[in-house]
């Protein structure tokens, strides 16, 4: 373990507890800055003892940002929304949010930063998760010209928030919406962003550049969801949902969504909107080769391993229901 210390703002989401541990593996020490550090003491088992720091931290509290900051070689951003939610709003969170950190790096000194966008980021999205993004990856540039960002597609793992959704909802349902059926996606495993992420923080010469980072093979959403319905063996009817419906739609389920505390949104009208684009790499920009990965895992290889305790039996799933029964007595 090095003396050299990266400050990781988002360190306890979904992507963040992937890219601690491998910039432990790495050899960094790392000051792990969320809001909520009360809640994430797993993340001390990451490294070795002493590697993983708990901090807390707002990125829309610049005083809270400052100190996360001192004394850190590099840092990296990755706090993101995928939905808005009272203080939280993409302008809050992403813009000024990525503000806050760039500037606050810039004037602790750090010499190498890292902030994980999205593809599709765009000043003309209809999107304003999309446009949020591009915002930030500007105001972050403004403020540390060397940064590197990344672009990734949707992204899979273990608690992810797409296959795991669908398979959540084809638990309670008969039939699952198909929004955007034919928009593509080039889904990336979170451990292979992960590894692009401590990648792009050691190589100097990632400095100023923008990667977009796609898996293996693009899909469709249709492909996406009867993937997962066949891993989970739960046969569900696929319903189009066209444009002109699905956009009220989802405005609709977000506002009424509000009313629940305990949860998200299954769906939002700006969700809508990010789906009429294709979401995969334009192929004018570096990827996962650049950053030194280049072994992908598929999300054939992936998701079964997670996916197994939303089949109806879980992992005796291939057995017959009288034959899990008498496995029980």
């Amino acid at each position: 373990m090095s003396g050299k210390v990266v400050t990781v703002f988002g360190a306890s989401g979904f992507v963040g507890r992937q890219v601690v541990r491998a910039l432990c593996r790495q050899g960094w020490r790392v000051r792990a800055a969320m809001r909520r550090p009360h809640i994430a003491g797993d993340l001390k088992l990451s490294g070795d003892v002493g590697q993983v720091q708990l901090f807390q931290a707002n990125v829309r509290n610049r005083d809270s940002v400052a100190r996360a900051l001192e004394g850190a070689d590099a840092a990296i951003n990755l706090v993101a929304l995928l939905y808005e939610s009272g203080s939280q709003t993409f302008s809050a969170v992403q813009v000024e949010g990525a503000r806050n950190v760039a500037e606050l790096a810039a004037e602790a000194g750090v010499s190498r930063f890292v902030l994980v966008s999205a593809i599709g980021a765009s000043a003309d999205s209809r999107s304003h998760y999309a446009r949020a993004k591009a915002e930030a990856e500007k105001a972050t540039l403004e403020a540390i010209p060397e940064a590197a960002i990344l672009r990734p597609s949707i992204i899979f793992g273990p608690e992810d928030g797409l296959i795991t959704r669908f398979a959540e909802m084809a638990r309670l349902t008969p039939a699952l919406p198909v929004i955007g059926g034919g928009s593509r996606f080039q889904p990336a495993y979170v451990g292979d962003v992960a590894e692009a992420v401590a990648n792009a923080l050691e190589n100097p010469a990632t400095a100023g550049k923008i990667y977009e980072l796609g898996g293996p093979r693009v899909y469709t959403m249709r492909e996406i969801m009867k993937f997962t319905l066949d891993q989970i063996d739960r046969p569900r009817m696929l319903i189009p949902v066209p444009w002109l419906i699905a956009s009220p739609l989802g405005y609709t389920i977000g506002l009424l969504s509000k009313l629940n505390p305990f949860g998200g949104p299954p769906l939002t009208g700006d969700q809508v909107q990010l789906l009429r684009e294709d979401n995969v790499p334009s192929d004018e920009l570096p990827g996962f080769a650049e950053l030194g990965v280049t072994d992908l895992e598929t999300l054939e290889a992936i998701a079964p391993t997670y996916l197994w305790r939303h089949r109806p039996y879980g992992q005796f799933h291939a057995q017959a229901p009288d034959e899990v029964s008498r496995a029980d007595t």
